[in-house]
């Protein structure tokens, strides 16, 4: 009986000691969780280990602005749409999802090639520029030059040039407004002769009036 009696009285003053001052000589030994919260409101809501600059939580990142825990991942990508929150995008259709559907394939007749520089890659159709024709080789996709003389309707002389075609008219002659036909140049505008010109196809002859005959020049009267 006396020793039930002492473990009694050694219980009874352990509780005593608990309920008098045991909370406060224990809580100055958990003074981790307050500077965990500090620490969580210095970088951010999502950080998981505090005291490191990139200690945020899985399915987030810093954010290059703030330095902050606050920009979400998305492993799947969100195409042409965001990342709201660890693996869930907003699509542009107003659609949420683990990734968006990628829109509708804007290639062109000879399928895609990918662009790509330090901001990424897209797609790009594959075409060639007016005036070329694109051939499949094996390497790859090659653009080659239209001869366009084959059908161009030039009155004159056709050039072909890289790209497109070029019309060019005889001596005596200039390019109308349409690029294709050739008209007579009037030399004779140009006053070559000095009493009378006549104007011909390609060419002019020059004439004196009476009493004078043309010079060996073939311009001048004597």
């Amino acid at each position: 009986p006396p020793v039930m009696l002492v473990e009694l009285l050694f219980q009874a003053a352990c509780v005593s000691l608990f309920l008098s001052g045991g909370q406060g000589r224990v809580y100055p030994a958990r003074k981790k969780p307050a500077s965990f919260a500090v620490e969580r409101r210095r970088v951010g809501p999502h950080v998981c280990f505090p005291g490191s600059s990139s200690g945020c939580c899985p399915g987030w990142m810093l954010s290059p602005g703030s330095g902050k825990c606050t920009l979400p991942l998305c492993s799947f990508g969100c195409g042409g749409g965001s990342c709201i929150a660890p693996n869930l995008c907003m699509c542009p259709d107003g659609e949420q999802g683990i990734t968006c559907p990628e829109p509708p394939g804007t290639c062109g007749e000879y399928g895609c090639d990918l662009s790509c520089n330090h901001g990424g890659c897209q797609e790009v159709a594959r075409v060639c520029p007016v005036g070329f024709s694109m051939a499949e080789t094996a390497n790859g996709v090659r653009c080659t030059d239209i001869d366009e003389c084959r059908s161009a309707a030039c009155e004159g002389t056709c050039v072909n040039t890289e790209g497109g075609f070029a019309c060019e008219c005889g001596a005596g002659q200039e390019l109308s407004a349409d690029r294709r036909s050739c008209w007579d140049t009037d030399e004779c505008q140009a006053t070559p002769c000095q009493h009378r010109c006549e104007n011909s196809a390609g060419s002019y002859r020059c004439s004196c009036r009476p009493g004078y005959h043309l010079h060996g020049n073939r311009h001048s009267c004597v």
